[in-house]
């Protein structure tokens, strides 16, 4: 889930903001070589004479593999040799003048192997045929008596043999095909293996670049500050205070509420900043806080006006009609990013070029905010892709490539790298939206759930960062994990059932932040379940299966951890179990928690999860991405939550935004269960299910129930 500026005066964005190959697949002939001097079989295959196969990916790696996981697709289908594989990324410029040969370049949403399997596994099968065909033109004999295997190409008839290196140059020339089938799922033999990343050794003896290590010849380093209430603006600033100091070059507006100093190095750069005398015009914006964001969701809770998500029977007849009334009220906090490496981008700029290093999400995104802020054509402007030191959703905004160009401009010729400091990168985010909900259910004189309403009051996402994708003014990323079908579905069937959502828009700025909306709506929706259950004095895993007779993806899943934990059978002594089910990114996830509680502090012993992507490229990968989801789940429950003040962010660093440590990691265990058929997520779904897993084995271990977060706020820690 990205966000990319508007620019309507350039009709190229039309094309670079596609999703996959808007024409179908098509590979376009190339008849080049790569920048290496090897030759270029596709957009996405280059094949050295060496034998190395190198595979460009457009999506961005940031920890999570997908950099593997595709490189693992178009290997399947072109029959290399696996050991040989390395990877490259395309600029978002050269994919512009080649008219989008790479489709989405975006990374969010669990979406970056599943939205483009597809046309990858496409790119690696016709790069397939055409070495095939090369090396069937050399033979004179026909393509369709020739195979490939690991590389090599075999003409069983002669025993005649070659290696896809002698023969890339040929097939370099040779039209593609039009016509692409792709392997049967039962005839992989790389997609679905647990094969070693291919960017682990570099990060491990520290080769790996980021977008922070960039070093170019005469490059200058900025530090930036803007205004700590968002919609702010600089009303002035004393730069004569500053310039004599050491290594400082220039000082600078950025926009119309940033600051910056450019000095020889960045220390010299944020040292001045931090003396800078600015004067802020904060705006109205100052006077709001926590209390006053607070006060007017709950207002939403009652409001007359909401957008419904999702509705079946008649929820206001089946609650006037209940035998008993359950309500209960829920809040869930804004939330930080904190990405290990803080928002950066290099920016070089001259009248007659623009060109940014930088991590991104979104290189397309990326590439349009510096044609915007440059003012160049996009023939004139280039973004090189890094790895991502941590992006989580933030690194889909490129205000900071913003930023770094507009300094840049200010300085013609000379290379600036912009750095945020902790503190900036903390205060100027855009966080995990800030929600209430009210869940009131409807229960019949046998205990059954026969109505339920949901009510969520709260920020759109959508309406901040991509407005062209609301619908009639609803946004239907609200509604994630709580709809009637989709990639988001609600697991259980109520007769009456109403969904809504009371728009209410703080002027702190949401954002994608990892997993979004399923992770507050799991919390609610998972938690009232147990609360229900309880009411009616029916075992919880009962509680749910009787409801999910007519889902049998979700409830295989929570009978996966249920089984697996042991569910019905005596804890260990002293610990008491909870468990969750919910969907997202098209995938079916559940888990199952272990816990004690001893004054106050929590210690999770034990988490199981099971998950059900449809299809598992990387078990192996799946796996880490699982348990990494849940150091994020279980930090957010537990430490997670940033607080308004006087407008601004009251968070600045990590000693106030806290975060979970190695010793309070549980075991986790992960069932990983593709029954085919479709293609989900694996980076974001499983963050969901954790925090009211551990909730509802929190209740379990001492009848409290907490129906806000972070726990922190209840005096509760990790042990």
């Amino acid at each position: 889930m990205n966000y990319m500026p508007k620019l309507d005066r350039r009709s190229f964005l039309a094309g670079s903001a596609t999703v996959g190959l808007s024409l179908g697949f098509h590979v376009p002939f190339m008849s080049s070589t790569s920048a290496q001097g090897a030759p270029e079989i596709n957009a996405w295959v280059v094949i050295k004479p060496d034998e190395t196969v190198v595979i460009r990916i457009a999506r961005s790696e940031m920890g999570q593999g997908t950099l593997t996981g595709l490189a693992q697709m178009v290997a399947e289908e072109l029959e290399c040799d696996w050991s040989k594989v390395t990877t490259e990324y395309p600029t978002p410029g050269e994919s512009v003048a080649r008219k989008n040969p790479w489709g989405d370049f975006g990374t969010g949403g669990s979406r970056g192997i599943r939205t483009s399997q597809d046309y990858v596994r496409k790119g690696g099968a016709a790069a397939r045929m055409m070495l095939i065909q090369a090396a069937a033109n050399e033979w004179k004999v026909p393509a369709s008596e020739c195979t490939a295997a690991n590389g090599v190409i075999t003409h069983k008839a002669s025993n005649r043999s070659t290696t896809y290196g002698k023969v890339a140059a040929a097939a370099a020339l040779i039209e593609p095909p039009k016509e692409v089938p792709l392997k049967d799922p039962k005839d992989w033999k790389v997609i679905g293996k647990s094969v070693k990343r291919l960017d682990t050794v570099d990060k491990t003896v520290g080769k790996m670049m980021y977008g922070a290590d960039v070093r170019l010849p005469g490059m200058l380093n900025a530090a930036i500050k803007a205004c700590p209430v968002f919609g702010g603006k600089v009303k002035s600033f004393d730069a004569t205070k500053v310039e004599s100091m050491k290594g400082v070059k220039k000082v600078v507006p950025v926009g119309d509420n940033a600051v910056a100093v450019v000095a020889d190095t960045w220390w010299h750069a944020k040292t001045a900043l931090d003396a800078l005398p600015i004067v802020w015009d904060a705006g109205e914006n100052a006077k709001v806080s926590s209390e006053s964001i607070a006060k007017w969701l709950k207002e939403g809770l009652d409001a007359d006006q909401a957008f419904v998500g999702n509705k079946n029977g008649d929820a206001k007849a089946g609650l006037s009609g209940a035998a008993k009334k359950v309500v209960a009220e829920y809040s869930y906090p804004y939330q930080n990013h904190a990405c290990m490496e803080p928002l950066n981008a290099t920016a070089l700029y001259t009248p007659d070029k623009c060109e940014v290093w930088c991590g991104t999400q979104h290189g397309q995104a990326a590439f349009a905010a510096a044609l915007e802020a440059s003012g160049l054509p996009a023939s004139k402007v280039e973004v090189y892709k890094y790895m991502l030191g941590g992006g989580f959703g933030r690194r889909g905004r490129s205000d900071y490539v913003t930023q770094a160009v507009l300094i840049a401009k200010q300085m013609p010729g000379t290379p600036i790298k912009l750095l945020w400091s902790r503190e900036e990168d903390m205060q100027q985010g855009t966080y995990h939206p800030i929600t209430q909900c009210r869940l009131t259910a409807g229960l019949d004189d046998k205990g059954n759930l026969n109505t339920l309403h949901v009510r969520i009051s709260g920020q759109s996402i959508l309406t901040a960062l991509r407005p062209e994708a609301l619908v009639n003014g609803m946004d239907p990323a609200t509604f994630q994990g709580l709809n009637a079908s989709g990639e988001a579905a609600i697991g259980y069937s109520v007769p009456n059932l109403l969904i809504e959502h009371a728009m209410r828009n703080p002027h702190v700025p949401p954002g994608f932040w990892r997993g979004v909306n399923v992770n507050h709506n799991a919390i609610y929706l998972e938690s009232f379940m147990d609360e229900l259950a309880k009411e009616t004095g029916v075992d919880p895993l009962e509680f749910r299966r009787r409801l999910m007779a007519n889902h049998p993806k979700h409830l295989s899943v929570l009978n996966a951890v249920a089984e697996r934990i042991g569910w019905g059978k005596p804890a260990p002594a002293g610990q008491f179990r909870g468990l969750a089910q919910f969907m997202g990114y098209g995938s079916y996830v559940a888990g199952a928690a272990e816990v004690s509680v001893d004054n106050n502090k929590v210690k999770v012993h034990r988490i199981v999860a099971a998950t059900d992507p449809g299809y598992a490229v990387n078990p192996a990968q799946i796996e880490r991405q699982i348990c990494g989801s849940f150091v994020y789940g279980l930090s957010a429950l537990f430490y997670g939550e940033c607080t308004v003040k006087d407008g601004a962010i009251e968070q600045t660093n990590f000693d106030t935004y806290d975060s979970m440590r190695i010793a309070q990691m549980p075991k986790v265990e992960c069932i990983v269960m593709p029954t085919g058929g479709f293609w989900g997520g694996v980076g974001e779904p499983t963050i969901c299910v954790a925090p009211p897993a551990v909730l509802n084995a929190i209740f379990a271990a001492t009848g409290k129930r907490y129906r806000s977060v972070p726990l922190k706020n209840h005096g509760l820690s990790l042990a």
